[in-house]
């Protein structure tokens, strides 16, 4: 089966050739490529959160194989769920789920689920597909999209350790990078809003679950995939990562001009 865009025409242009140029230019030249095992990008509509994606995506040499984590904005499906029974399409073409590596990991982590209809109707994986299929001109790549609900922080730990250890039973360490799904704190003053993400920010730069988890809980920050988040650390780092860096933060006042209450938006690479 096919999952056609479910956001297309809302988050981003519907049609491919305007697509490819709103993409293009959110996305600029960059001369040095970083190395990355993992990210953070966001995933709100490209007028708003586009920038930040489209500069942390463009500084990356990108590989051939992406796990794509994010999280449940719909409350549908099971809730630690991975979709491997379709392709998967955008206004810029179709992309291959890679099913290899979608069964090691559902061997890998007893909590993640085969179900697609978590996918049917979740933005938050399909938003970065196009960044991938415009910096990947070629369009030479797989995924495997991963929606989480809510859990326990030991079960997203485990997910994480799950990812990685797939990653390494099939030899795609150098093939593979993790992706994690989310904005940062929703509807607050943009001071406000900016403090409290720079806690987040400090923790994943530390590349620190435990201290995600518990920054994000005692300071009530509102960041959405703050799960993929930690999963995608977890990972990370069990896959050799001990670096991070951030790339790029804004808020949707900085499109808007209301900075009453925004969105704040981060991209992070960890190598």
């Amino acid at each position: 089966m096919v999952r056609a865009a479910v956001v297309a025409g809302q988050f981003y242009s519907l049609a491919a050739n305007s697509l490819e140029r709103e993409v293009s230019e959110l996305c600029p030249k960059v001369k040095t490529k970083k190395e990355a095992i993992g990210l953070l990008l966001p995933h709100a509509g490209y007028m708003y959160s586009g920038r930040v994606a489209g500069l942390t995506a463009s500084s990356v040499n990108l590989k051939g194989i992406f796990v794509i984590i994010g999280p449940s904005h719909t409350g549908i499906g099971e809730p630690f769920s991975l979709d491997i029974d379709e392709t998967w399409q955008t206004p810029l073409g179709k992309i291959e789920i890679n099913s290899a590596l979608a069964e090691e990991i559902l061997k890998k982590s007893p909590y993640l689920k085969k179900d697609t209809q978590a996918h049917r109707y979740e933005h938050s994986v399909e938003v970065e597909l196009p960044f991938l299929q415009y910096l990947k001109s070629d369009k030479s790549f797989s995924f495997v999209p991963i929606v989480i609900g809510g859990g326990k922080l030991e079960i997203y730990k485990e997910i994480g350790k799950g990812i990685s250890e797939a990653i390494k039973e099939l030899k795609l360490i150098d093939q593979v990078q993790i992706i994690a799904s989310s904005d940062m704190t929703h509807y607050e003053e943009a001071k406000v809003a900016k403090e409290k993400d720079a806690l987040a920010i400090s923790a994943l730069l530390k590349l620190d679950p435990d201290l995600l988890y518990k920054t994000v809980k005692e300071e009530a920050i509102s960041m959405c995939g703050y799960i993929p988040a930690i999963i995608m650390l977890e990972a990370a780092r069990n896959l050799g990562a001990k670096y991070a860096e951030l790339i790029k933060y804004e808020n949707s006042g900085d499109t808007a001009g209301d900075y009453s209450s925004v969105v704040g938006y981060a991209g992070v690479i960890f190598s």
